[in-house]
């Protein structure tokens, strides 16, 4: 049996445009997002739309080895500006059911495509392009709790044939 999928890398900043860091740990607040992080304040990029699913995003290790190896860009220590990498699973497939990460538990609510806010942020022109079909998962946090790098990533498969046919 396969190991679990599991949290590699946590990442939150304190502001839109603000450089990402790194982080071991992250309290996860219910309706909020990551303390510390630009959207748990309500002042991350896209805070000013309304709409659900800018808790929090997710996207997978293995997607971001295959983005930077087909572009060429370097999208490693939080350049992605996604705040979970997480690895051995697709995080496409959490959307629409409620997950697990640690103490706290998450809603998959859309695929978070690339935005060209990247290529500023980034400087690099083709990091919009490499996360294509690579994006990631916007979140929701449904109950917080603690979340550490090394946590798996828990869901019940029967969820996945339950979930809405939700659009994005």
């Amino acid at each position: 049996m396969s190991a679990p999928p599991r949290l590699v890398a946590l990442y939150t900043a304190p502001a839109a445009g603000a450089p990402v860091v790194r982080v071991p740990e992250a309290r996860a607040l219910a309706g909020r997002g990551l303390e510390g992080d630009r959207y748990a304040a309500g002042e991350g990029s896209f805070s000013r739309w309304p709409g659900r699913g800018r808790a929090v995003t997710l996207i997978s290790a293995e997607a971001l080895r295959e983005a930077e190896a087909a572009f060429s860009v370097s999208l490693s220590a939080g350049e992605h500006r996604r705040n979970l990498v997480v690895e051995g699973l697709d995080p496409a497939l959490l959307r629409g059911v409620p997950f697990q990460i640690g103490e706290a538990r998450f809603e998959g609510v859309r695929l978070c495509a690339p935005c060209k806010y990247l290529v500023r942020v980034t400087g690099q022109a083709e990091a919009f392009d490499a996360l294509v079909g690579r994006g990631g998962l916007r979140a929701e946090v449904a109950a917080g709790g603690t979340i550490r790098e090394g946590d798996a990533v828990l869901w019940d498969p029967a969820d996945r044939a339950r979930a809405p046919r939700l659009p994005g």
